[in-house]
């Protein structure tokens, strides 16, 4: 397989003379307790496509499996400073963040250090801030200098690195698997957001809901589409990501999808689903 390149489609995202970003950076941490939902698989191939149209974006590792890394191009040996050191204190972010194949996309890896994190920081007053406290600055100097959107792929659970995230975030992004349990896993973690809304991060909204894996052939799938967007209403996406092959395949090449294969239709439904996120926040206009 020949990857297709990766154009630059967007029409700005520069950063002025002063150092400073032309848009205010947005925190998104992506969200679902339930394990194969495309979490991270979304968090890969939606930072790929927010920097296609022009944004600079960070993917912050917050899973101890790595995967978001992996899928990213970095190498586990080449993870000599994570996320681990991050949260721990012992290292800058900018010190952890590694530059992609993919144009203003970087990420910061993670290793299974992360799973021993919990229990370090179990008694510490700041242990639901760390993240929050890491992110203060970013975006107006260093490493991270020009970083218009941070993308936090969140462990599929609700443990202590994922409530780090909500406290950290503007808002929850949430991938939600078209099968049968989708609407019982988003009732959880809906209630989970208003408990870190109402102790935590009163900004904290729902940013959206992303449905993963459609199979227009399935009935199941339309039937699990009608009734998310009959409880959620206009927070459902229009775009929808479609079970495609090549977006299974890539993440075995350390690619992005859109690198693997940039015309396939899960290229293409990551691209609607950037411009649609950028497009209802009202941010810049993105080229079409």
């Amino acid at each position: 397989m020949t990857s297709a390149p990766l154009t630059d489609m967007s029409s700005g995202g520069k950063v002025p003379s002063d150092g400073k970003p032309d848009r205010p950076l947005r925190i998104l941490a992506l969200a679902n307790q339930k394990g194969g939902v495309g979490k991270t698989t979304t968090a890969i191939n939606l930072g790929t496509a927010l920097a296609a149209i022009g944004e600079s974006v960070l993917v912050i590792d917050l899973d101890p499996q790595g995967n978001a890394s992996t899928g990213l191009g970095v190498d586990r040996r080449q993870r000599k400073v994570s996320t681990y050191h991050v949260l721990a204190g012992e290292a800058e972010l900018g010190a952890a963040c590694v530059q992609t194949a993919v144009p203003r996309l970087m990420v910061a890896p993670s290793t299974m250090d992360l799973l021993g994190l919990e229990m370090e920081m179990a008694t510490a007053p700041d242990r639901a801030h760390r993240l929050r406290n890491v992110l203060k600055g970013v975006g107006q100097s260093g490493a991270t200098q020009g970083v218009t959107y941070i993308l936090i792929d969140c462990p599929p659970s609700l443990n202590l690195l994922t409530i780090n995230a909500l406290a950290a975030a503007d808002a929850v992004l949430v991938p939600l698997q078209c099968e049968f349990f989708a609407l019982e896993g988003l009732s959880q973690l809906l209630r989970t957001v208003e408990q870190v809304r109402g102790a935590l991060n009163a900004r904290l909204t729902i940013q959206g809901i992303v449905l993963t894996m459609f199979d227009p052939r399935n009935n199941l799938s339309a039937q699990v589409v009608a009734d998310v967007r009959s409880f959620m209403g206009d927070k459902v996406y229009e775009t929808m990501i479609p079970r495609n092959v090549r977006v299974s395949e890539a993440p075995s090449h350390g690619k992005p999808v859109l690198l693997y294969d940039l015309k396939c239709a899960g290229s293409q439904a990551y691209l609607r689903l950037a411009s649609e996120i950028i497009q209802r926040e009202g941010r810049l206009p993105v080229a079409a």
